[in-house]
């Protein structure tokens, strides 16, 4: 079985927090979002970013 590249994932609306499939929410037409975290990698490129974000935003 060949993986699509437009495959359906589970999608979450970031104002009234139903769950779709749809990029856009069929309830209030805002942006859907994947709530799943990214993948983990050890060579992350961006994990110094982060850490940096963190300390100066959160206390």
């Amino acid at each position: 079985m060949a993986v699509r590249e437009d495959y359906a994932r589970l999608r979450r609306c970031e104002s009234c927090k139903r769950y779709t499939l749809k990029s856009i929410c069929p309830d209030c037409g805002e942006r859907a979002i994947e709530p799943h975290p990214p993948k983990y990698s050890p060579e992350d490129k961006y994990a110094s970013y982060r850490r940096k974000y963190k300390e100066e935003h959160v206390k």
